[in-house]
């Protein structure tokens, strides 16, 4: 890597999370090791990250609340979950946060690795991209910065959301094949990332519900399609 990216890995089990962030340096990432969800924050604040790597079950702060906390701050920043936890209400909790991933321990380091990997050449790709403005009904969809604009009111979307969207306008009045769309943003089609899914649908009709003549419509077994009168 010609710039070291910076991830910060917060792990409550300091044995697992010395092994993590020495296997990230070697990787070739600068790993920030902390050991609660407060030291995780706090971090945060102080430095610059490309990444997050956040357990779930961490003590004075749970990774949950650490996540809000960071989107608060920076919608765009990718984060990983990792817990010991297989329950589907946890893992679309975790989604619904605004979760990039989610991996159950135990996990090999080469599939976290695969991951991160992943997850960061989706965020290169879209930074490199040209600037790309939809018209989209009543609203403008600016995907480079991934705002929402509607009568001079703009809402900031989440990457999720502005990658979901994108690719919507992109087959407007077309389906959207399901399997594509999670493969293109999730890199995998699994139950888990499909509910996901679903999630980052309903939260595009919500902003997108002032505007009648648009409507993002289910194709049963096949995806999703973007109703709209207007797509330039």
């Amino acid at each position: 890597m010609d710039e070291k990216l910076r991830i910060l890995l917060c792990e409550d089990d300091e044995n697992l999370g010395m092994l993590l962030r020495e296997y990230l340096q070697a990787k070739g990432y600068s790993a920030e090791l902390c050991p609660d969800g407060e030291a995780g924050y706090k971090a945060f604040l102080k430095n610059k990250f490309d990444l997050c790597v956040l357990d779930v079950m961490m003590p004075k702060k749970d990774g949950f609340t650490l996540a809000q906390e960071i989107r608060s701050s920076n919608a765009d920043i990718p984060i990983i979950f990792l817990t010991a936890k297989t329950l589907k209400e946890d893992i679309l909790e975790g989604f619904k946060i605004g979760a990039d991933d989610y991996i159950t321990k135990p996990f090999s380091m080469e599939e976290l690795t695969f991951r991160i990997e992943a997850i960061l050449r989706r965020v290169r790709g879209k930074k490199n991209k040209e600037s790309s403005v939809y018209k989209l009904g009543k609203f403008t969809f600016d995907t480079q910065k991934q705002i929402l604009s509607k009568d001079g009111n703009s809402t900031k979307l989440t990457t999720k959301e502005s990658e979901l969207l994108g690719l919507l306008c992109a087959h407007a009045n077309e389906i959207l094949q399901r399997d594509f769309a999670l493969k293109t943003i999730w890199i995998d089609d699994n139950y888990f990332n499909a509910r996901s899914m679903d999630v980052y649908i309903t939260k595009l009709r919500k902003h997108l519900k002032d505007d009648e003549s648009i409507e993002i419509i289910n194709i049963h077994g096949k995806g999703y399609k973007l109703i709209t009168p207007e797509v330039e």
